[in-house]
């Protein structure tokens, strides 16, 4: 049960940073003449960028144990 809290606890975050993500392209790309976004919001989006990678190889680790886990028992 701890595994599987654990898990949607870890895709939502994924989820959420998805949507800060397009919420952010979409400003970019927005309808209002092609805002560019500032230098502190393209520091931002890389950071969130960063970000994702680490969590996705996280996400990666954490399924490789429970695998293993889950073959063990």
């Amino acid at each position: 049960m701890e595994a599987v809290t654990i898990v949607t606890i870890v895709f939502g975050s994924i989820l959420i940073a998805l949507f800060i993500v397009t919420s952010m392209i979409s400003k970019v790309i927005g309808t209002h003449g092609g805002s560019q976004l500032s230098d502190k919001e393209s520091q931002l989006m890389q950071e969130l960028f960063y970000g994702m990678k680490k969590m996705e190889e996280r996400v990666e680790s954490l399924e490789t144990i429970l695998l293993e886990k889950g073959r063990g028992q």
